[in-house]
């Protein structure tokens, strides 16, 4: 199962390099029929990833969350089936042009890491934790991705729509708020399984480990977002620079903190 994951991974990175591709030439173009091929390769990416994750969890004994090569795959995974949902959802193709690139990226990080399989760690040993913790920060963190594109896309449109070949402002408006408001909950059942576990683990439920501490800034970044936009009446410009900041936090916790910050959660990934 383990080569099986394998060559579904390599299959799911190359279709969703050809399906960038289709959305530069249909975001360029605005040909109907390459919307539809990108979108077709990017479901058929989402297909072979969901297998090799499927397979590697079958390979491991366990949810592939051992390593970074597991976490990246399915932060990936949560990302691509997310933006699939979405573009279905609101008929907003060309936001693959930003979306799909972090997926690929994701991808080809792991390319670079090893896949070997490797045994829990004692703080990972309880499975059912692990697989509902993780679980909350890959939908958390795939829809958090769409939310990045709507905002990247929003600030080069502009609120008065300038580009007729991108979506409309108000389309992405819409977008980038729905997957906050989809991923906002699942990153604060995050926060409370991890501090739950955290007892668990190392008999107390916060630390102020620099994971901890990143996660819980990223959460109040997105707090911030809902709140402005809610009660201060924020749009456009000034809310598409909170997500775009809340993704980068979002990243920082994900690679900065594991790679080059030591702390309590230095072999883990989410």
């Amino acid at each position: 199962m383990a080569k099986m994951s394998l060559f579904l991974f390599s299959a799911a990175l190359i279709t969703l390099v050809v399906s960038f591709g289709c959305y530069l030439f249909y975001t360029w173009r605005h040909k109907a029929t390459v919307g539809g091929i990108a979108s077709m390769f990017v479901w058929l990416g989402a297909v072979f990833l969901a297998g090799a994750w499927i397979s590697r969890w079958m390979a491991v004994g366990h949810a592939p969350y051992s390593n970074m090569y597991e976490y990246s795959m399915s932060f990936a995974l949560g990302a691509v089936v997310s933006y699939a949902i979405f573009e279905r959802r609101y008929q907003a193709r060309s936001l693959g042009v930003v979306v799909v690139p972090v997926v690929i990226a994701l991808l080809a990080y792991a390319t670079t890491i090893p896949s070997t399989i490797e045994p829990l760690v004692p703080a990972l040993q309880n499975q059912e934790l692990l697989t509902i913790h993780v679980a909350m920060a890959i939908i958390s963190y795939g829809v958090f991705a769409v939310a990045f594109g709507a905002a990247v896309m929003q600030l080069i449109q502009g609120q008065k729509s300038r580009f007729a070949f991108l979506p409309t402002a108000a389309t992405l408006e819409q977008v980038s708020f729905r997957a906050v408001v989809v991923g906002f909950p699942f990153f604060a059942m995050l926060l409370v399984l991890g501090a739950y576990w955290g007892n668990i683990a190392w008999g107390r439920y916060w630390a102020w480990d620099p994971k901890e501490t990143s996660a819980l800034v990223t959460w109040l970044i997105y707090a911030a977002y809902l709140h402005t936009r809610n009660l201060s009446g924020w749009r456009g410009g000034r809310s598409a620079v909170l997500l775009i900041v809340g993704f980068a936090a979002v990243l920082f916790t994900y690679f900065a903190v594991n790679l080059w910050i030591v702390g309590l959660h230095s072999y883990a990934g989410v």
